[in-house]
């Protein structure tokens, strides 16, 4: 990477290369410290109040000073070469979305396995929950698009991170548990367009959820028709 480059604010850089590439069942790479513990406090004390279950695209969101020190991290060319390098992939061509849960309600259709829409290259799950004390509700590295076909899990806590290839099989998911589940969501897509089309369809549903009935016929549809079938 090039000397006159900033060093992270937050994440761990070394941490997050340091992490080996697993290919079974599919290319990810976990990192169970890509943020500091000594920065946890600083962190969770400013990330966006998320108000109802569900994602929403950070432009659509407030936080502090520091969780915005995180976005930057990840928006940054250092962080790019770094998943270019552990993954041995071009990224150069492509456009980065940021969307953030907040909350889960424990109903059956939250969590559903699934691969990513084919126009992510590449999706990052970063984990702010202060703690997350259930057994359900880990994000999972699924064999086959079962939920119970589990590879690997993880809590979805401060500093977990899950970086993985967008593929046909790259299925991941959770068993619902209702909590508040903060977790972020930062993706490189394939076009500028398919980043447009995901603030917009995020905007659209987090209106939809802020209005009373609206929010609870949101609320009952399949997750994959709500997420335009990501």
């Amino acid at each position: 990477m090039p000397d006159h480059e900033a060093p992270f604010s937050i994440l761990d850089e070394n941490a997050i290369a340091a992490a080996p590439l697993r290919r079974d069942p599919y290319d990810y790479a976990f990192v169970d410290q890509a943020m500091p513990v000594s920065k946890k406090d600083a962190v969770l004390a400013d990330p966006p109040v998320i108000p109802q279950r569900g994602t929403y695209g950070i432009p659509q969101l407030k936080y502090g000073p520091k969780f915005d020190a995180v976005i930057e991290d990840l928006l940054s060319p250092r962080f790019r070469r770094l998943v270019e390098s552990k993954f041995d992939i071009d990224l150069s061509e492509t456009y980065p979305t940021v969307v953030m849960m907040g909350n889960t309600s424990g109903h059956y259709n939250e969590g559903y396995a699934h691969p990513d829409s084919k126009h992510k290259i590449m999706t990052v799950i970063l984990g702010f929950s202060r703690e997350w004390p259930y057994e359900k509700g880990r994000l999972r590295v699924l064999r086959s698009n079962s939920r119970e076909d589990a590879a690997f899990e993880f809590p979805s806590e401060y500093r977990k991170m899950l970086m993985f290839r967008v593929s046909d099989r790259s299925y991941h998911g959770f068993l619902p548990q209702k909590g508040p589940r903060m977790s972020l969501q930062f993706c490189l897509v394939d076009s500028k367009s398919y980043a447009q089309q995901t603030y917009l369809r995020h905007r659209l549903s987090a209106f939809a959820k802020s209005v009373p009935g609206l929010r609870e016929v949101v609320g009952m549809m399949p997750r994959k028709l709500r997420r335009g079938g990501e």
